[in-house]
This record gives structure tokens, C-alpha cells and sequence, in this order.
């Protein structure tokens, strides 16, 4: 089957992954010959509370890939624009609505730079049983499950 792009951006902390990081790495696939994920590193991703390590993050993202699929690369985000705004082999990036506002200005330093902009392509939150989006933080909380279960 032949995919819309051949190099396909996907960022994220991926704590605590869930049905939703499901969702955006899949559309990545879906759509990309190539996805290279970035996973925020320790002190970037860190900003967010307390998650679990970037190498444990990279590791499930791993483990949940092998086998399905062999044309991605995992990589360390320290910043919230990652080789996005370096390479002009990207096409496209996959984003949610909260991450949006990032693929943009990508597209604004890329654009500065004399390369092309990236597709940007936005997917809706997967929302767990009770209509609120699954989160990483609802997650730590005890809340819900990583299938959008409520716990509480």
C-alpha cells in the first residue's frame, strides 16, 4: 500500500501510554512510509510532574511497536520541535489538539529556514467512558485506566 508521505514527525512525553498515544502513533503509520517519534527527554518531559523515565518511556513505545511495524525510529526530545526543524525530508507531522500550536510554529522556523512546511495533521482526543480525554495525568491520578476506564 502506498502511504500519502514517506517521513512522518510524532512527538510526546508518552507517559503512562495510553489508548490516546495509541491513536496519534497509529494515524503516523497510517499515513507515513517513515515515523520518527520523539519522546521528551527527562528534563524536558519532567516539566510535566512526575512521569516515568525517558528510557523507560522509549522502551514500552518499543515494545508496543516491534513486531507490528519495522519503519520507525525513537529519539530524545529536548525541545518541543525536535529534527523536525533541521530536516527537509519531513512531509507531515501528527499532532493532537493540545500539541497543535507546536506543529505551527515548526512550520514557522522551517518556513524561515527556506524549507517547506509540514502537513499538519490534528487528531481529537480519545476520551475515556465518562466523555473526558484520556491524559497521562488523569492516569497518575487514579482516575481512569489507560483504556479511558474510570477507577474513582
Amino acid at each position: 500500500m502506498v502511504k500519502k508521505y514517506k517521513k512522518v514527525a510524532v512527538g510526546g512525553t508518552f507517559d503512562k501510554f495510553h489508548y490516546g498515544h495509541r491513536e496519534l502513533i497509529g494515524k503516523a503509520f497510517e499515513i507515513g512510509e517513515e515515523v520518527e517519534i520523539g519522546v521528551t527527554s527527562n528534563a524536558f518531559g519532567g516539566l510535566k510532574g512526575d512521569i516515568d523515565s525517558c528510557d523507560v518511556r522509549m522502551g514500552n513505545l518499543n515494545n508496543f511497536l516491534k513486531g507490528s511495524h519495522a519503519n520507525f525510529h525513537i529519539s530524545r526530545l529536548d525541545d518541543p520541535f525536535g529534527p523536525s526543524i533541521d530536516d527537509p525530508d519531513y512531509d507531515a507531522i501528527v499532532v493532537s489538539l493540545e500539541t497543535e500550536p507546536n506543529a505551527h510554529k515548526i512550520n514557522e522556523i522551517r518556513e524561515n529556514k527556506g524549507m517547506n512546511p509540514l502537513d499538519i495533521i490534528v487528531i481529537n482526543f480519545v476520551l475515556a467512558v465518562d466523555d473526558v480525554p484520556i491524559s497521562s495525568t488523569r492516569i497518575r491520578a487514579g482516575e481512569i485506566d489507560k483504556k479511558g476506564r474510570l477507577l474513582k
